[in-house]
């Protein structure tokens, strides 16, 4: 409740009856576990004699990353035509009414988010969801930033200077919010500047968090949504592809990216769609950078909880991932280094 007593569901009864100047109730309001990096919420609001299904995306006191909604809304917007995506339909960066910024979308129902601890998250129609999503991906990389609502809140990096740009950014994290020294995360970061990826040879729009676990689907092959676009930028889109390969979201199985088909088939299928071309050493210095990207988040996470946050996805983040995250950034560095990297 807010300080005159009113729950957050009369909260939006009031911002949408103005909003769309008619009458509304809003029904079944209830918090949806994880997403700590925004409060998000599913209701039903009945108006005009019309249940819509609608999701509140609302932002928290404290999260694992500083976002802004009006990127993540603008990226719902801009893909809304292209990729499966919900409708974005309200933004308030003000906060009003809810006292913190928030936006609400459509919702789509009757999908599945399977936990990246499942070991077998998409059963017999693995293949067909790992076409899929990889297809998707091609097709927001093919994508002209220019051309898109998002590209009037982000600034696109020169191709040459994308990784620096990303990878400076995820340091500051770094260097702010960590409790404890890190040295494999501060080797990474070393071997990284070092020895410098080609130049992006297109900047796109960049997901920032596009991997298994980011999207909705129906249970029988097919994907419903795409989800989770609060990290969304314009860069290099090899940083998505890296992101949705890192073995964090493998489900335990190392002969599959995300747990759905094999790399070599992943990439094919996203050259194809995004009519680019992958560099083996280009992609291998994203791998490693999705490492210390990983690091940053989980970093924050565990300031977060460990100053009072009362999410269990912080804690969780803090340790587990962070940890698995040391062990795979670890993995790579030797193998990198044994391929002749300084």
């Amino acid at each position: 409740m807010n300080s005159a007593g009113e729950t957050l569901a009369q909260l939006l009864e009031r911002y949408l009856a103005r909003h769309w100047g008619d009458d509304v109730r809003v029904r079944d309001l209830s918090r949806i576990p994880g997403g700590a990096s925004r409060e998000t919420y599913r209701f039903d609001a009945k108006v005009g004699g019309k249940i819509r299904g609608m999701i509140l995306r609302r932002d928290p006191v404290g999260g694992l990353i500083d976002t802004d909604r009006q990127t993540e809304f603008l990226a719902y917007r801009s893909f809304h035509d292209i990729v499966p995506v919900p409708e974005p339909l309200v933004l308030e960066t003000q906060g009003g009414l809810l006292e913190r910024p928030f936006f609400i979308m459509s919702r789509v129902d009757g999908g599945q988010v399977p936990s990246v601890m499942n070991l077998e998250p998409y059963g017999k129609h693995a293949a067909a969801i790992g076409q899929e999503l990889f297809a998707i991906l091609g097709r927001i990389a093919r994508c002209d930033p220019a051309t898109l609502p998002i590209s009037r809140c982000c600034a696109a990096p020169a191709p040459a200077d994308c990784w620096r740009v990303a990878l400076d950014g995820w340091q500051q994290v770094i260097e702010r919010d960590e409790r404890h020294p890190q040295p494999i995360v501060r080797a990474a970061i070393r071997r990284l500047r070092r020895n410098p990826p080609q130049p992006a040879v297109k900047v796109s729009v960049v997901h920032g968090d596009y991997r298994s676990g980011n999207f909705l689907h129906d249970g029988h092959g097919r994907i419903l949504a795409i989800l989770d676009w609060e990290m969304a930028h314009l860069g290099d889109p090899l940083e998505d592809l890296a992101w949705c390969f890192d073995p964090l979201w493998n489900h335990f199985d190392e002969r599959r990216v995300a747990g759905t088909i094999t790399e070599a088939e992943a990439i094919a299928i996203w050259e194809r769609e995004s009519g680019l071309r992958v560099d083996p050493a280009t992609l291998a210095w994203w791998k490693l950078f999705s490492t210390v990207k990983g690091c940053a988040i989980w970093t924050t996470s565990g300031k977060e909880f460990v100053a009072g946050g009362n999410d269990l996805v912080l804690g969780f983040a803090g340790t587990y991932s962070a940890r698995r995250h040391d062990r795979i950034m670890a993995d790579q560095l030797e193998r990198l280094v044994e391929e002749g990297w300084s």
